[in-house]
């Protein structure tokens, strides 16, 4: 029997974080697998993207079809492009007990919760208002008007931190790191996952 994977939902406002913690966290060394899941876009690879390594691109009538497909766990349009979740992909990966984590905004996340409910949800926050706009002005790639509009958009964000199973504040960024692993962790040693990780010694121990 195949080791299942857990479904990860990861939201945070922009500046909070949340990449380089995903990224810290697949750099550790794990008993199982982990992976981010790679979006279907429609917008144009970008200097240094990669097909299928960074975005699957496709057209946008190739998106459509996917779409009457039905084939997304979750997708949107945002400014003039779309964006979606491969349901096949990310399927067969938790079926090859690989764990998934999604990078997706709070909208996306009740869109995948409707389709996989046993999905888990971490919210990410930044330890103040003041030190996430200094974040995104250390930066240095947005304007202030840029960055005012940033911040309200990371409230609203934030608004909805308790639609999520657990909550990170990022302050020291080791600390948060070490938190993000202890949840991967602790479900990965949940008794279901580790009877089919163990099934050979559990059958040796009770069926001698």
């Amino acid at each position: 029997m195949s080791q299942i994977g857990t479904l990860y939902i990861v939201s945070a406002p922009s500046g909070a974080g949340k990449s380089s913690l995903i990224q810290a966290l697949l750099a550790e060394e794990h008993d199982m697998p982990a992976q981010v899941s790679i979006s279907h876009t429609t917008r144009s690879p970008r200097e240094g993207e990669v097909h299928t390594q960074h975005y699957h691109f496709v057209t946008e009538d190739e998106f459509k079809q996917l779409i009457s497909e039905n084939a997304f766990f979750e997708w949107a349009e945002v400014f003039g492009n779309y964006y979606g979740t491969s349901r096949l992909t990310i399927e067969e990966s938790l079926s090859q007990g690989i764990d998934v984590i999604l990078d997706i905004d709070w909208q996306g996340a009740r869109q995948v919760r409707k389709v996989m409910p046993e999905a888990k949800g971490i919210f990410i926050l930044p330890p103040s208002r003041a030190e996430l706009e200094a974040r995104l002005n250390k930066r240095g790639q947005d304007s202030a008007e840029v960055i005012a509009k940033r911040m309200q958009e990371a409230q609203s964000e934030m608004s909805h931190y308790n639609e999520y199973d657990y909550l990170i504040v990022n302050d020291d960024f080791d600390t948060a790191t070490q938190e993000f692993s202890a949840i991967v962790r602790a479900l990965r040693n949940k008794q279901d996952k580790q009877a089919i990780k163990h099934s050979k010694t559990i059958k040796e121990l009770l069926y001698p």
